[in-house]
């Protein structure tokens, strides 16, 4: 799983003037917490967070608070009532921690039978749920979808997990399927013929 460096400033708690005025300058504030260890009240730049955001894939957060080195995991995101502006960030320090659940992105490959017969290839899920070592979880899962024909389903039970995950969502749940191509019913309009009129 890779790492990706992100640079924290410390933010006062309670200073409201602050606040504003380091949302102005493009920062957003955040909250760094784990099992047992300190809290951290920091600030990230706003722009370093939309890279991540647009980067995907799972990975490790580094960051430094005061001079100390911790890896975390992006916990949560919350946003504005607009639902595009992010207005405060969760960072999970992982420590001591043994195990995770995360999300990971499903990548899939191949092109399905039933596509080159017509059907048509739609994803249900993009991402896995999976519990695993921080240093076991993969940046994506891949997926080979070459092998489901017309009308086929792929279940999350078909899949498997990489070497040190298990995957924790349903079995039964549908994570992709190749949907039958509906034949269309002829009208008046394209078979050309009219009807007798009544007199």
């Amino acid at each position: 799983m890779k790492k990706v460096s992100l640079e924290v400033f410390p933010r006062k708690v309670g200073s409201k003037s602050e606040l504003k005025r380091k949302r102005r300058e493009g920062f957003i504030p955040a909250e760094i917490y784990g099992k047992d260890v300190e809290n951290y009240h920091a600030y990230i730049r706003a722009r370093d967070l939309e890279k991540l955001l647009l980067e995907g894939g799972a990975y490790l957060l580094e960051v430094e608070t005061e001079g100390k080195k911790r890896v975390c995991i992006l916990k949560e995101v919350q946003y504005g009532w607009l639902g595009d502006n992010p207005i405060h960030v969760d960072l999970y320090d992982i420590s001591n921690v043994k195990e995770l659940e995360v999300e990971v992105p499903i990548e899939f490959v191949g092109t399905p039978v039933g596509v080159t017969e017509g059907g048509t290839f739609e994803a249900v899920m993009h991402t896995l749920t999976i519990k695993a070592q921080p240093q076991n979880i993969p940046e994506k899962i891949t997926v080979d979808v070459s092998g489901l024909g017309l009308g086929d389903s792929l279940h999350v039970r078909d899949i498997t997990p990489p070497e040190g995950c298990v995957i924790i969502d349903a079995p039964e749940e549908t994570v992709a399927v190749v949907l039958e191509v509906e034949e269309e019913i002829p009208t008046e309009e394209t078979t050309g013929e009219e009807q007798p009129s009544a007199e």
